[in-house]
């Protein structure tokens, strides 16, 4: 058996990126949370209608990881050879996609809003109220796709602290613009859900400001600029595509089935919209160390791939599960610690605070599966340059177990909001069993960089 790694440098240069992502990550879901508890006092309606909106939001966020992710693999691995050279090249392949996909999905957003947001629930207070939001928020989709793959760009040569900058910056400000404008304080007219909307517009600006003048006055290793974001090797977007393409694939799926939830859970009542939205922010806001953990051991993974150092491989991996075990486990106390005191923010119906506690309870438990599986898949398995265990283990678990059972169990057997909930979650649990063998197989170690250039 494969002892943990016992020297401090690893421990240190990876704590440091995962408090970092982690932080990172809190300071994002935090933008939310202030969104959702914000909302939440002021209506649930408008609660259940942001909700809704934001699962387009978690489509286009799941698809831009999905286009980032690509340029992570293969940057940390060029990183790791000291060859900076093509990632300027993969970056700029990986804002065309990117910002295609966000093109696609504004158009739609801005053009049938009520059409889209009723395929995810039949209250039509719930959808009037999302309307309102959706036709300000789409106008952040190409903004929030640029800014997201220029730091995920960036953090495969190691550069985090710019992502932490970015999203403590848009925290304050749409904090403050969410007090102005839903309630209508400070002489500002009371907006309601379109106040949030606009709050986040504002914010997603600054981000991407912040990001350009980062890249303009700070960052000097790969010395960006919008000529070589322009001019770029076309050579490179058959590497991108071979990478990123199962990528993308999986989290499109990912994100399309986690919309086909809420609609199951939207076609179950308003309460339970508000409770779904409650407990996934809660989660959100706790796991961020969980997946700092994986977007970090992705880092340390392809740049000790392309370093060519196969034996500290096998240590680190070993090392790295005990780690994720420990923060799941941890994970799920806190959630199931905060689930009751979280709850008395809210102003919302005896039956959504109900469903609610009862959603976080499930979390407490799927979290400490998510915080394994999902780390070493994504992470490890990922990091090594195998990008397509997880498209594939994805589409038989979406479509083949969760969606199906859970409609079933919802419209069939008309079965209790929580227990849909757990088969909606349940994925988390049961997906270590392939997950385990396929790590230990070691045949996820790809090379994906060129040999020469």
């Amino acid at each position: 058996m494969r002892k943990l790694i016992r020297g401090r440098a690893f421990y240190k240069y990876f704590g440091i990126l995962v408090i970092s992502l982690a932080f990172q990550n809190l300071l994002v879901y935090s933008v939310s949370l202030a969104d959702n508890l914000m909302l939440g006092a002021y209506s649930e309606t408008a609660l259940s209608g942001s909700a809704l909106c934001n699962q387009i939001q978690f489509l286009l966020q799941m698809l831009v990881v999905g286009a980032g992710e690509g340029a992570v693999v293969l940057g940390s691995q060029y990183w790791g050879k000291g060859k900076l050279e093509p990632i300027p090249h993969i970056i700029g392949v990986t804002l065309r996609f990117g910002v295609g996909m966000a093109a696609v999905m504004f158009i739609f957003a801005l053009a049938m809003p009520g059409t889209v947001l009723g395929l995810l629930t039949d209250d039509q207070a719930v959808i009037t109220e999302g309307v309102k939001y959706l036709r300000i928020i789409c106008f952040t989709y190409l903004i929030f796709t640029a800014t997201n793959i220029l730091t995920a760009s960036l953090r495969s040569i190691g550069i985090v602290s710019i992502g932490y900058i970015i999203s403590a910056a848009t925290l304050v400000i749409n904090i403050c613009l969410n007090y102005c404008l839903i309630y209508g304080n400070l002489g500002f007219p009371e907006l309601g859900i379109r106040g949030a909307a606009c709050a986040t517009l504002v914010s997603r600006c600054a981000e991407l400001l912040i990001v350009i003048i980062y890249l303009k006055y700070r960052e000097h290793k790969l010395n960006l600029t919008l000529k070589k974001l322009i001019k770029i090797n076309s050579s490179y977007m058959n590497d991108y595509v071979h990478v990123s393409f199962p990528v993308l694939i999986n989290q499109a799926q990912w994100g399309i089935a986690q919309m086909i939830q809420t609609a199951i859970l939207g076609h179950m009542g308003a309460a339970a919209i508000a409770a779904n939205s409650i407990a996934t922010i809660v989660f959100q806001v706790i796991s961020v160390a969980a997946y700092g953990a994986a977007s970090a051991s992705g880092m340390t993974i392809g740049r000790t791939i392309g370093e060519g150092s196969m034996e500290r491989l096998h240590e680190i991996v070993h090392t790295l599960q005990v780690i994720f075990i420990i923060i799941g486990v941890v994970s799920g106390s806190l959630i199931f610690l905060v689930r009751v005191p979280i709850l008395n923010f809210y102003h919302i119906s005896s039956e959504a605070h109900r469903l609610a506690l009862q959603f976080m309870g499930v979390l407490a438990v799927t979290t400490v599966g998510t915080s394994y599986q999902m780390a070493c898949d994504n992470g490890i398995i990922r990091g090594g340059g195998d990008t397509s265990f997880s498209m594939k283990m994805n589409t038989v678990s979406m479509w083949g177990i969760v969606v199906p059972l859970s409609a079933i169990a919802a419209f069939v057997f008309k079965c209790p909001p929580a227990a849909v909930f757990f088969l909606l979650k349940s994925d988390q649990l049961y997906k270590i069993v392939p997950v385990v063998i396929h790590l230990n197989k070691w045949n996820w170690v790809k090379q994906v960089t060129r040999t020469e250039g």
